[in-house]
């Protein structure tokens, strides 16, 4: 009988204990591998679904959905390309852009959930972040997929999306690091439709960004320093760099603070106050769709 994507699901879910994604295991758990709960949470899908998709009433998931069941839980790239496949989609091809993020990636992000830290794709898009992120920046989570793109945030008219609250740039050197480091992702992945209609759309909407992709400026960003203006805590000063993985196509944003500066502590009372030590279970599960 041939495989169904709702059996390879329970099949890579069952794989799996809490502690390969990050989460500490309740006391008296008789479930082997993940909870359905679990996997619903860090897809960023609602338990329903994922519960529909299993016994295969659901049986047209999006490309999105798939590329979120794969961070989530976390398969290699083929088995990814062969969650794809079981969803009748095609998997995703050379010369676009890959939001797989490696196994290894997923567990160091499990071990890192005290420090802010999000994962993005090579157009800037937030795929992943850790609870950390949520009580620094606000929850992604509840933001559409479209508004976790960085470029849209940088350069829009109206609220970014990134962020719940302000986080003003020192300096104005992001805007145009940003704008090189799009061209060279387009130079990389010239067949991705998306990358190619995220350029049109903000050359169309920001002159700023035109302006700043007509002077044909070519590179990499790397780093930034930025003040979170944060409700509950006022201003928040931190070190913002990109770390790359090699082989892969993501970038690792990570804020840091100086240890025992007015900020640490800062950092520290919303982390405590939020509940990111309790256990392991993040304010907010990451997931880059909406929750069908």
């Amino acid at each position: 009988m041939d495989e169904t994507l709702g059996t390879a699901l329970r099949r890579w879910r069952d794989r799996l204990s809490p502690l390969d994604v990050g989460r500490t295991p309740r006391s008296g758990r008789r479930a082997v591998g993940l909870r359905r709960e679990e996997l619903a949470e860090l897809a960023g899908l609602s338990v329903d679904y994922v519960v529909r998709l299993e016994q295969g009433r659901a049986t047209s998931p999006s490309a999105q959905v798939v590329a979120s069941l794969a961070r989530a839980l976390p398969l290699q790239p083929m088995e990814r390309d062969y969650a794809y496949r079981l969803a009748g989609l095609l998997p995703p091809q050379e010369g676009t852009i890959s939001t797989h993020v490696p196994a290894g990636v997923q567990r160091m992000l499990a071990r890192l959930r005290d420090f802010p830290v999000g994962v993005f794709s090579a157009d800037w898009t937030l795929l992943s972040w850790t609870p950390a992120w949520v009580v620094l920046l606000g929850d992604p989570g509840a933001r559409p997929p479209a508004e976790r793109n960085l470029l849209r945030a940088v350069f829009a008219t109206g609220p970014a999306g990134l962020a719940a609250w302000p986080v003003l740039q020192d300096g104005d050197a992001l805007r145009p690091a940003l704008v090189a480091d799009l061209r060279t992702a387009l130079v990389d992945h010239p067949r991705d439709r998306g990358l190619i209609d995220l350029v049109d759309e903000l050359r169309s909407t920001s002159a700023a960004f035109a302006r700043l992709w007509d002077e044909g400026a070519v590179g990499p960003h790397v780093s930034a320093r930025k003040t979170v203006v944060h409700p509950e805590v006022g201003e928040l000063t931190c070190d913002c760099d990109v770390l790359t993985v090699p082989g892969s196509d993501i970038r690792l944003i990570v804020y840091t603070v100086a240890a025992g500066s007015a900020d640490a502590e800062k950092l520290e009372f919303l982390r405590v106050t939020n509940g990111v030590h309790a256990d392991g279970s993040p304010p907010s599960g990451p997931g880059l769709s909406s929750r069908p």
